[in-house]
C-alpha cells in the first residue's frame, strides 16, 4: 500500500530537494515580500499576471511581455521573471493546446503536421518570410485563443492564491514580536 510519502532514503532526497527548488526559487521570494509590507492582494495579482503572461503563445516573447506589462502595473519584477522561467516547461505544452483551440475557434481544418519542436527546427532552417508562411496561421490561432484565455487564467490563479497568501500574511503579522515603540510625546491618551 502506497501512502504517497518517500520511502527510501533517496526519495528522501529528492523530495527534499524539489521542495527545496520551488522553495528557494519562488516561495521564499513572495514571502519576503510579505513580510516587507506588500499586500498579499499585489503578490496574488503578480502571481497571476505573470501566469498568464508566461503563457503567452510565442517563443522568446514571454520574458518581454512580462517587462511590459509589469512596469506600469508596478509589479515584482524578480517575481514575475522567475514564475516565467518556472512555468517554461508548461509553456512549450500550453503552445500545440492554444493552437488547437485556436483551429477550432476558427473552425480551420486540424493541422496533425504542427509539432512545437518541428517549428523550433523550421525557425533555425527558414527565412522569416518562409517561417511566417507556414506558421502565420498557427500563430493567429495560437494568439486567438490565449487572448481568449488569458482573462480567465488571471482570475483563476488570483482568486486562488490571494486566500492562501492573506492566511500567511495573516498568520506572520500575528506571530511577529509585539511593537515596542516608546513616544517621546509621552502616553496618547
Amino acid at each position: 500500500m502506497t501512502t504517497g510519502q518517500p520511502t527510501s532514503a533517496s526519495d528522501h532526497t529528492t523530495a527534499g530537494r524539489a521542495r527545496g527548488f520551488w522553495r528557494r526559487r519562488l516561495l521564499d521570494p513572495i514571502l519576503a515580500q510579505l513580510t516587507q509590507g506588500v499586500t498579499p492582494d499585489k503578490i496574488a495579482a503578480t502571481l497571476a499576471v505573470g501566469t498568464a503572461c508566461a503563457m503567452f503563445p510565442f517563443l522568446g516573447a514571454t520574458a518581454l511581455l512580462c517587462l511590459l506589462v509589469g512596469i506600469p502595473l508596478r509589479m515584482n519584477q524578480p517575481i514575475l521573471q522567475t514564475l516565467n522561467q518556472l512555468l517554461g516547461p508548461l509553456h512549450l505544452v500550453m503552445i500545440l493546446v492554444y493552437v488547437r483551440i485556436g483551429e477550432w475557434l476558427w473552425r480551420a481544418p486540424d493541422d496533425r503536421q504542427f509539432s512545437v519542436t518541428g517549428m523550433i527546427r523550421d525557425f533555425a532552417d527558414l527565412s522569416f518570410g518562409e517561417f511566417l508562411q507556414k506558421f502565420g496561421l498557427a500563430g493567429l490561432h495560437a494568439f486567438t485563443a490565449w487572448a481568449l484565455t488569458a482573462p480567465l487564467l488571471v482570475a483563476l490563479v488570483y482568486y486562488t492564491t490571494r486566500p492562501a497568501l492573506r492566511r500567511f500574511a495573516r498568520r506572520s503579522a500575528d506571530s511577529s514580536p509585539p511593537s515596542t515603540d516608546i513616544h517621546p510625546a509621552g502616553p496618547r491618551v
